[in-house]
């Protein structure tokens, strides 16, 4: 080897080792996260649940039934705000959208893009089940991602109706940035009442409500239950009963959604109390939300499409899960609403 090629390949050594030091010493950031991103968009023709409009009542009485379960509707058709009369209406609505994810940064509804920040935020979370035994092989950690999706409206399938959610899509909430939603000991802030149900009695009370989700709805009384899933506190994404991803996106989402009442973000719209507008709910009650799964494959028909919080991910487990390429979890929220139309 000529001395002319010996520098050059010196000179190449040189610079591949000062790379790889400096990719050693520099920080993690999104492209480097545990897997890739996946996802799709949400098709808002194919992909939605369209059955679980129903039932639609006024008063009581329920003009268009339906099979799946139902919270209690004002008994009287007519109904008063103010001095505006009109009609007791109840129906559910699509509102929300959220992702669900083990990787930070990961947008799985908008066709799994990872966006990068350009700085070190909400890494956190970068972990789950491990493969190491013990009880950490239970434990999980979860990111949400909260859009704003007035489905009915954005599309005009019912024009000049006031009771609808008004709006575009938009992304509302990320909880890569919230500090409260990373750490245990911060979220007490928020549920300082944690404490008291953290005992076993409390989390055996959970079967009941777990047996009431899935064959009806969830029993509000139980606010600390999340049904099958497991404890609805701490209101943060720390799971620590993983079964399955289903099962603890599912219960990822549902603390994000009591944690959004708790903060006032939030509120209430089903009931008496919501036919002149949306009220205050900062204990969040569960009957009043429906999770569809949108990614990896929506699930669009079938008693359990639209499932309430805490009901059995048995039945709507299979093919939301497979290697490398299911593993990032999306979900079309519905929520009830009882408005006085006029």
């Amino acid at each position: 080897m000529s001395r002319k090629n010996r520098v050059l390949t010196w000179i190449c050594c040189a610079l591949l080792a000062c790379s790889l030091s400096l990719a050693a010493a520099s920080p993690a950031q999104a492209s480097a996260g545990p897997g890739r991103c996946t996802g799709k968009f949400v098709n808002p023709i194919t992909d939605i649940c369209w059955s679980c409009l129903f039932p639609i009542s006024v008063g009581g009485l329920k003009i268009w039934p339906s099979s799946r379960p139902d919270t209690s509707n004002p008994a009287l058709p007519v109904c008063l705000c103010g001095l505006r009369p009109g009609i007791a209406m109840g129906f559910w609505e699509p509102v929300r959208l959220a992702d669900v994810s083990m990787k930070p940064w990961c947008f799985v509804n908008l066709g799994g893009m990872k966006l990068d920040p350009g700085f070190d935020i909400g890494f956190k979370s970068m972990a789950g089940p491990s493969a190491v035994g013990g009880a950490t092989q239970y434990n999980s950690q979860w990111h949400v991602h909260w859009y704003a999706y007035p489905l009915i409206y954005w599309m005009e399938i019912v024009a000049d109706f006031l009771c609808l959610e008004q709006g575009s899509v938009d992304i509302l909430y990320i909880t890569e940035i919230d500090p409260l939603w990373q750490d245990s000991e911060l979220t007490a802030i928020i549920n300082p009442e944690a404490v008291l149900f953290a005992n076993p009695l409390a989390l055996a009370a959970c079967a009941a409500d777990c047996v009431a989700a899935t064959a009806k709805l969830p029993t509000d009384e139980l606010f600390w239950c999340a049904g099958c899933q497991g404890s609805m506190y701490p209101l943060n994404g720390n799971v620590s009963a993983t079964i399955g991803h289903v099962q603890a996106s599912r219960l990822a989402l549902a603390r994000f959604s009591y944690k959004l009442h708790r903060e006032l973000v939030a509120w209430g719209t089903m009931g008496s109390k919501g036919l002149c507008g949306k009220y205050l709910m900062p204990v969040m009650r569960k009957q009043q939300y429906r999770f569809q799964a949108t990614n990896p494959n929506p699930q669009t028909k079938g008693r359990y499409a639209c499932a309430p919080i805490g009901a059995s991910t048995t039945f709507m487990s299979a093919g939301q899960v497979y290697p490398a390429i299911g593993e990032d979890m999306g979900y079309l929220v519905w929520r009830k609403r009882n408005c006085c139309a006029l």
